[in-house]
């Protein structure tokens, strides 16, 4: 942490007008001077990365830790790219790409960009609220022995006001309350200014009452040195109260009309009061002055961060500041996606000394002395020491058996699985990291948990059983416990997911998080669920129950698309087994699926319908399982039919099957485990010009065959397979909301039942 000496305040001072610089001409090259094909506005933010120079390089330049982890405001993103080519990580023709095809993102990402980037961010709030979930991942490392404390960094977000709108925020934030998260930042760009207006002037004094009431330090910046200097000349004090009553919308306008503006107003409305401070400062000297807030003073920013390193607890700082800070549409409140004209940019080029043609040049416009003390300073500043991914290990994984029994459910054949994994012990079971939005129970994990314990950095005794009241559920929380338990906001699950499927890169260690939830509920987490694949962080997710099979829980609790969510949603592969043996084989694979260098995160959907098991004879239908499908009844050669079926509904496409194998001879039953994966495999053998999985297993059937789908989802998941091979289809599945009932009511309503598949099977024999 650099002291805030004169030297060091004079140093980052220049490095902030040197981002500002760099973040407008990206954008400006981007929008004025790249060639445009298609006539398509490239955009980019340079208001929004202004109200950030002050606050990133305080940050980078003079306070990170070398364990550090940082989630950048996605419209900051520019001062990301121009930090890092400064620190010569980003390359010339990558800011000069920037929004283009393979050059700089739009916003950070993980996978795409080539500087180091700690999280991905985009998706408003999520960038935020998922450093909390990392402190708590650092945290449960470090608990278990797999990250030494002194490695232990703070999880920081910069994040603009708006996002303080978005709900993830607070659920983040009352669930980091209840695991007592530390190490963690939250750094509020307080320009009160959203995309399309300024930002309710109520709002001011809640949100430190909110964090505070969850236990943060909150720290505010409001005004800098020279506005604290002012306040106690003559004058100062009628200023400081006009300044802490103004309205929001006020403050901006007055900082876009400028000084005399200002000068005006403030003769308005104090009179004789201000009259000395105004006679102090010409116009442009007060408009800096009465823009001169917390969040541009770099001696206020290094005073908050030393205060916030002070000890682990997490702390929000609020930094006041101007959104377009230094630009002429500075206070505006339309200049959220505005963009300087040339004239302007070519102004603020030479205001700063730059040569035209020198514009990309990193430290254009200083001299060589002041440019050499100004490398020399970047070259020993923290941000030259900031954290790589780490290296990390593979987790072994063993053989996983199948649990016997001659019926069961996938649901309770994934809790037995866990159960015999926590019981055997061993390097997987010991990464094995557990979460759940109050649903351990009701989804499997109870007997996991049982053996493998609550995660609770301070220990929580079981209240119930020490009170020798009878309970199946030992909820003991210690510091070896492997399960976080969670509230009932599935956002949260999903952020938990992705920072635990982080802790490989972030943390050098790599973890198996598993996730469990009603699978209609994933909905309510989709925009998390997106952002943890589009950063690649690796998962589980064990959706449970599902389907109208879940029976007289009713059309509330009852999924009808997450199949299809899964099939477009890049970075997560769907599966979903019909029978306890495929389960453990799929469990296994995805075990080594979300540690392989090409691999994905993996979600299964299971069931609590409890089914009769197959008999296998020998190994051979396993790699076809894991490929998206097998023949479970191979068809004849030629044969004119099939029926093709998906998970809970096996039992009926089996009767189906029984009842008509004589009448169509040859007649084949496909068990399809993946539509997800089939989909792809035949997208993919489409443009190689090669026979994919599906393509191999139809190809048996006659050309022209038919073709009766069976799914407990909506019939589009597998209707598809009439275009691999031009096969007629008769699609059943869901296709309206489910109500109560038990089975036999609600598959012959949704005509999911074995009389329905026949008669499906005699409608296609008959076109």
């Amino acid at each position: 942490m650099l002291p805030a000496t004169p030297e060091n305040i004079a140093h980052i001072e220049a490095l902030d007008t040197r981002l500002r610089w760099l973040s407008a001409w990206t954008i400006h090259n981007a929008n004025h001077l790249r060639d445009s094909r298609d006539g398509l506005k490239v955009g980019g933010h340079q208001a929004s990365c202004a109200s950030m120079t002050s606050i990133m390089a305080s940050l980078y330049f003079g306070a990170l830790g070398p364990n550090d982890r940082v989630a950048v405001k996605p419209h900051a993103g520019p001062l990301l790219h121009a930090i890092h080519y400064l620190l010569g990580n980003q390359s010339l023709d990558k800011l000069k790409n920037f929004r283009g095809f393979g050059g700089a993102q739009s916003y950070p990402s993980r996978t795409k960009d080539v500087i180091p980037v700690d999280f991905s961010t985009g998706s408003v709030g999520l960038g935020v609220a998922v450093t909390a979930f990392a402190s708590l991942v650092q945290d449960w490392l470090i608990a278990h022995g797999r990250l030494a404390p002194e490695q232990a960094g703070r999880m920081i977000a910069l994040m603009g006001d708006a996002e303080l709108d978005e709900g993830n925020i607070y659920e983040a934030l009352i669930e980091g309350y209840k695991h007592d998260i530390r190490n963690c930042w939250w750094i509020v760009d307080y320009n009160r200014q959203s995309l399309d207006h300024t930002t309710a002037d109520r709002m001011f004094r809640r949100f430190d009452d909110i964090f505070e009431t969850c236990g943060w330090r909150v720290i505010t910046l409001k005004h800098g040195k020279r506005l604290q200097a002012a306040f106690a000349a003559p004058g100062g004090a009628a200023l400081e109260a006009w300044i802490d009553g103004c309205p929001n919308a006020d403050y901006a306008a007055l900082t876009y009309q400028g000084g005399a503006a200002w000068r005006v107003r403030l003769a308005a409305d104090l009179g004789d009061a201000i009259a000395p401070l105004l006679d102090r400062h010409d116009d442009d000297a007060l408009a800096r002055l009465m823009t001169d807030l917390g969040g541009h003073c770099i001696a206020s920013l290094l005073e908050a961060y030393a205060q916030a390193a002070s000890d682990d607890r997490p702390c929000l700082i609020i930094a006041y500041t101007v959104k377009g800070k230094g630009l002429p549409f500075a206070g505006h409140k339309d200049n959220h996606a505005g963009l300087m004209t040339p004239t302007q940019i070519a102004s603020l080029r030479d205001s700063l000394g730059i040569a035209e043609g020198a514009e990309w040049q990193p430290w254009a416009g200083l001299g060589d002395n002041q440019a050499a003390a100004l490398q020399a300073f970047v070259a020993a500043s923290p941000a030259a020491r900031l954290p790589q991914d780490r290296p990390f290990d593979a987790v072994p994984v063993p053989a996983i058996p199948a649990p016997a029994g001659a019926e069961q459910s996938t649901q309770g054949a994934f809790g037995r699985i866990l159960f015999d994994l926590a019981k055997a012990g061993g390097p997987l079971a010991d990464r094995i990291l557990t979460t759940s939005p109050d649903v351990t129970v009701s989804t499997g994990l109870g007997p996991w948990v049982n053996a493998r314990g609550l995660f609770r950095r301070q220990a929580m005794p079981d209240v119930f059983r020490a009170a020798k009241i009878p309970s199946p559920q030992k909820w003991q929380g210690e510091r070896s416990g492997q399960h976080v338990e969670l509230g009932i906001a599935e956002h949260n699950l999903f952020l938990v997911l992705a920072a635990a499927g982080l802790a490989a890169p972030l943390f050098g260690t790599r973890l198996i998080p598993i996730g469990t939830v009603y699978d209609p509920f994933i909905a309510r987490g989709l925009d998390a669920l997106n952002y943890a694949c589009y950063q690649d962080a690796r998962f589980i997710l064990v959706a449970t129950p599902s389907g109208i099979t879940l029976g007289p829980e009713g059309g509330a609790h009852q999924s009808i698309n997450p199949p299809l969510i899964a099939m477009g949603q890049p970075g997560l592969v769907h599966y979903e087994p019909a029978f306890a043996d495929e389960l453990a084989l799929l469990l296994g694979h995805a075990f080594g699926q979300v540690q392989a260098p090409d691999g994905e995160s993996v979600y299964l959907r299971l069931s609590t319908r409890s089914i009769a098991q197959p008999e296998r004879t020998d190994a051979s239908w396993q790699a076809d399982c894991i490929a998206g499908g097998y023949w479970l009844r191979a068809p004849a050669a030629g044969a004119e039919a099939a029926i093709v079926a998906m998970g809970a509904v096996m039992p009926e496409a089996l009767a189906a099957w029984e009842a008509l194998h004589e009448e169509v001879p040859g007649l084949g039953l496909l068990a399809v485990t993946s539509p997800d994966l089939l989909h792809r495999g035949w997208r993919a053998g489409l443009d190689a010009g090669r026979p994919s999985h599906i393509v191999t297993l139809l190809s048996p059937l006659r050309a022209g065959a038919r073709l009766v789908t069976l799914c407990d989802a909506a019939p589009a998941s597998l209707s598809w397979l009439g275009g691999v091979l031009g096969m007629r289809v008769v699609p059943l599945g869901v296709d309206c909301f489910g109500q109560t009932g038990d089975l036999v009511d609600l598959y012959r309503t949704h005509g999911l039942d074995a009389e329905s598949v026949i008669g499906a099977m005699a409608h296609a024999l008959q076109g």
